[in-house]
């Protein structure tokens, strides 16, 4: 493993929580929007991770060629943000919105604050922990130089 690719590792993982940190503030500040540019309802989005340098072959040459790279990772990627279709949207009876259908009923989005809230506080503790990882990787290379003096 190079010296540098701890460094990569870390600095993947800081880019892919800052992302899902911005998704997470985009359907917060959607949470009660009823309309679209395109005329539909705001659907939660979700971010998805996978490993940096995966092929997804099986085959036994590449598995023998991963395992002598050194165990070396790679680090992390977002590999989609997809709609949360899973989750029901939320009815509020307003017969006085603009938006409400033909029984008074406002469609808000599947945007639940306590849940997001809850994704955030776990997108910037792990971000924090990259950012941690980060300084130790810095501060044992800068000790070896040291060591080199």
């Amino acid at each position: 493993m190079g010296m540098f690719t701890s460094f990569d590792i870390s600095a993947s993982g800081l880019t892919a929580q800052r992302y899902r940190m911005d998704t997470i503030a985009e359907n917060v500040a959607n949470a009660n929007t009823t309309r679209t540019e395109n005329g539909g309802i705001y659907k939660r989005k979700v971010v998805v991770f996978e490993e940096k340098g995966v092929r997804g072959s099986d085959s036994f040459s590449h598995v023998l060629h991963s395992i002598t790279k050194n165990y070396a990772g790679k680090g992390v990627k977002v590999s989609g943000v997809y709609e949360d279709n899973t989750t029901e949207m939320n009815m509020v009876y307003d017969p006085s919105n603009p938006d409400a259908d033909e029984n008074g009923y406002v469609t808000y989005p599947n945007v639940n604050i306590i849940t997001e809230m809850t994704n955030l506080i776990d997108a910037s503790r792990s971000y924090e922990a990259n950012a941690t990882a980060f300084n130790a990787s810095k501060s044992m290379a800068q000790k070896g130089l040291e060591l080199g003096k």
